[in-house]
């Protein structure tokens, strides 16, 4: 890979890094340390998603004009004003106030970097990069938490000012790397279409494909991310008796196969259709809800129970890792020429709806309705299968089976030596 796209990675691990810092202790701070009570910690992680689906409209139309990189630096220098004032706030408006900044910056950043990593890519070393991508994400989020939980102390409120300081530093460290990045020129939108935000939707709304992918990535997100920290972990304590201890394997687990498989995951996927990954994808995961229905609702054993939750997880981690190298890069392939940061824009709004939408509704199932629970998202796994089936119909083959249009085209270039080219 080129020096852009290396320090592109730097920069996503480095991100990740400084969440996971923060990210598993928001709660804890917000409740128990600044003793601000359940339903202000509740009101600050709605605030996030809240403040994500405010900006991102507005940051796809930004990216196609100003370019993804100058979009990122603001973001950055945002999110790390928003991350120190939260570590400093004790009041209840501050704290708000403090994690609507820290989470429109964050929300910015996933299409700003998704598109720089689309301009220093090519169609051959896209899905490889996204893979990359998500490897270190996750790595840095591991490796961020855990260094978080042996710094952070619950009596002591100086300790979590620290975690969010740490955090704050990081992103300014990002600031001073991307900086450097020197992007290959792409095409920016400079006609009427970038003077109408209104034009630029519309036209994203009749792209089909898009459309259906859009569809497609919020049941997705709904049915696998929204339920990790809400439906399922309330799921996997009030009916299967598992342990915070247990589900913190379970959450380890789910990282430690994304880290491990991910690269071999990917020789597989870069060899089949996009929409079949997907469709297999949806089933793996209706295959993890029915062993999360074992775990909770069969007569075997606590440690049976709490193997087969665990496995839950790392079955959404095989699936995730699936994913990776196959959403984002189908997402750029479906965008017209210039306009790759209006589609990651739009693809990241669904899938903060997705993960606004999911816990609130997961959460209360998962607790208390557990048989209903189970078959709700069995099927809408099922629903991501028949979906993805249907996608592939909208795409051509260029965007569904990347690897096999190019190697069709190898095939016919010498053979076509000498000739006239043909016609379109």
């Amino acid at each position: 890979m080129g020096a852009a796209m290396r320090r592109i990675h730097v920069g996503n691990a480095l991100s990740a890094f400084g969440l996971g810092f923060t990210v598993p202790y928001l709660y804890v701070y917000v409740a128990q340390v600044r003793g601000l009570g359940a339903m202000t910690a509740g009101l600050v992680l709605a605030v996030f998603a809240v403040a994500a689906l405010v900006v991102l409209p507005f940051a796809g139309r930004a990216i196609v004009r100003r370019g993804p990189l100058p979009v990122l630096l603001v973001a950055l220098v945002t999110a790390s004003v928003g991350a120190l004032s939260l570590g400093l706030s004790g009041v209840a408006a501050a704290v708000l106030l403090s994690a609507a900044v820290l989470g429109a910056g964050q929300a910015v950043m996933q299409p700003a970097l998704a598109t720089m990593i689309v301009e220093c890519s090519t169609a051959q070393t896209r899905s490889r990069a996204f893979a990359t991508q998500f490897f270190l994400q996750n790595l840095g989020l591991g490796v961020g938490g855990l260094i978080g939980g042996h710094l952070v102390d619950p009596t002591q409120a100086g300790s979590f000012t620290l975690l969010f300081s740490l955090e704050a530093a990081m992103f300014l460290l990002l600031v001073v790397v991307m900086a450097t990045v020197r992007l290959p020129h792409a095409p920016r939108i400079t006609d009427a279409l970038a003077q109408s935000a209104g034009a630029s939707w519309k036209q994203l709304l009749g792209n089909r494909a898009m459309v259906q992918l859009c569809v497609l990535g919020f049941v997705l997100f709904f049915a696998c991310y929204g339920q990790f920290e809400s439906g399922l972990s309330a799921y996997g304590v009030e009916a299967a008796g598992i342990s915070t201890s247990a589900l913190g394997t379970a959450l380890a687990a789910n990282t430690l196969v994304i880290v491990v498989a991910q690269f071999a995951v990917l020789r597989f996927v870069e060899r089949r259709k996009r929409s079949r990954v997907i469709a297999s994808v949806g089933l793996i995961w209706a295959v993890a809800w029915a062993v999360a229905g074992y775990a909770g609702l069969g007569n075997g054993s606590q440690t049976m129970a709490t193997a087969a939750f665990i496995s839950t997880y790392a079955l959404f981690g095989l699936g995730e890792a699936m994913l990776s190298p196959t959403l984002a890069p189908l997402v750029a392939d479906l965008a017209p020429t210039g306009m790759a940061g209006q589609y990651n824009s739009a693809f990241a709004l669904v899938k903060q709806l997705a993960l606004a939408v999911g816990p609130a509704v997961g959460g209360p199932l998962g607790a208390s309705l557990h048989a209903p629970y189970i078959v709700v998202f069995l099927l809408f796994s099922l629903g991501i299968t028949v979906l993805a089936v249907r996608l592939g119909r909208q795409l051509t083959e260029a965007q569904n089976h990347p690897s096999a249009a190019r190697s069709r085209v190898v095939a016919q270039g010498p053979a076509a030596a000498g000739q006239a080219p043909a016609h379109a």
